[in-house]
């Protein structure tokens, strides 16, 4: 019997390590997205158009139709 609490023990503290590491990666997962997405943000927001709206007329006050 105390061969058999020892592999649990064991299998536990195998398991408590393998969490640590998958939480450890995970998180930089998390923070390389977070700085991709901040990244493609501040491409997105290089060459987006700069076109405004009409403010006076009757072209180009209700619909913006730059393409």
């Amino acid at each position: 019997m105390d061969a058999s609490i020892n592999a649990t023990v064991g299998m536990a503290l195998s398991l408590q390590q393998f969490n640590s590491s998958q939480q450890a990666q995970a998180s930089l997962l998390k923070d390389s997205l977070d700085s991709q997405a901040s990244h493609i943000g501040q491409l997105m927001e290089s060459v987006a158009p700069q076109g405004q709206l009409a403010t006076t007329g009757s072209v180009g006050t209700q619909i913006n139709t730059t393409a």
